[in-house]
């Protein structure tokens, strides 16, 4: 975090932003975004969601019994994400918005700019980190399914956050990036 802020003056400087009232920290899962996200939202103040608690049951039940979602499971619960960032704003959600179709859907959505935070490490580094915990939603073997739906974002479409720094390396990059004022946000297409 920036030295130079107290976090209530920090806060303040990010959310006078337009473009900061509204971040998803995505990437497959496992990666770290509900951690990660907590944790931002915590050092912002601001509500924190988690996406995959948006999910249907009948996304939920698919995702237990160790079959992968595809795009039909998906809009519903998309529409909701962006429900959650128009409605609760300013908010922190985590969302694996693993496609670009899916980021875009969720900016158009929502109606208004949204910051994406991408967490971005290896199969490998990410699959040891399954191994080990208790992912809510994801038994070991879709894994493989989520990197293959991954399009991983631009440097100009989301931040890019590694992940084999740790959560306050993670959130105290994300917060000088939101403070220094640069945006990664896509603008809206046409509406006419």
């Amino acid at each position: 975090m920036p030295k130079s802020f107290e976090v209530s003056a920090l806060a303040a400087l990010i959310l006078a932003s337009p473009h900061n009232r509204r971040i998803v920290v995505m990437g497959v899962s496992g990666s770290g975004k509900t951690t990660v996200g907590k944790a931002l939202a915590r050092a912002v103040g601001i509500l924190f969601r988690d996406g995959d608690d948006l999910h249907p049951a009948s996304n939920v039940a698919k995702m237990r019994a160790g079959k992968p979602l595809n795009d039909d499971d998906r809009w519903g619960w998309l529409e909701l994400v962006a429900n959650s960032l128009r409605r609760d704003a300013p908010v922190v959600i985590a969302c694996s918005a693993l496609r670009s179709v899916y980021r875009s859907h969720i900016r158009v959505a929502t109606g208004t700019a949204v910051q994406f935070v991408y967490l971005s490490g290896t199969r490998d580094l990410i699959a040891q980190r399954i191994a080990t915990s208790q992912h809510k939603h994801l038994p070991q073997g879709l894994l493989d399914s989520q990197f293959e739906t991954l399009e991983p974002p631009s440097a100009g479409d989301a931040m890019i956050i590694p992940i084999i720094l740790t959560v306050a390396q993670q959130v105290a990059m994300i917060l000088e990036i939101l403070s220094a004022g640069a945006t990664f946000s896509v603008p809206l297409p046409p509406t006419h």
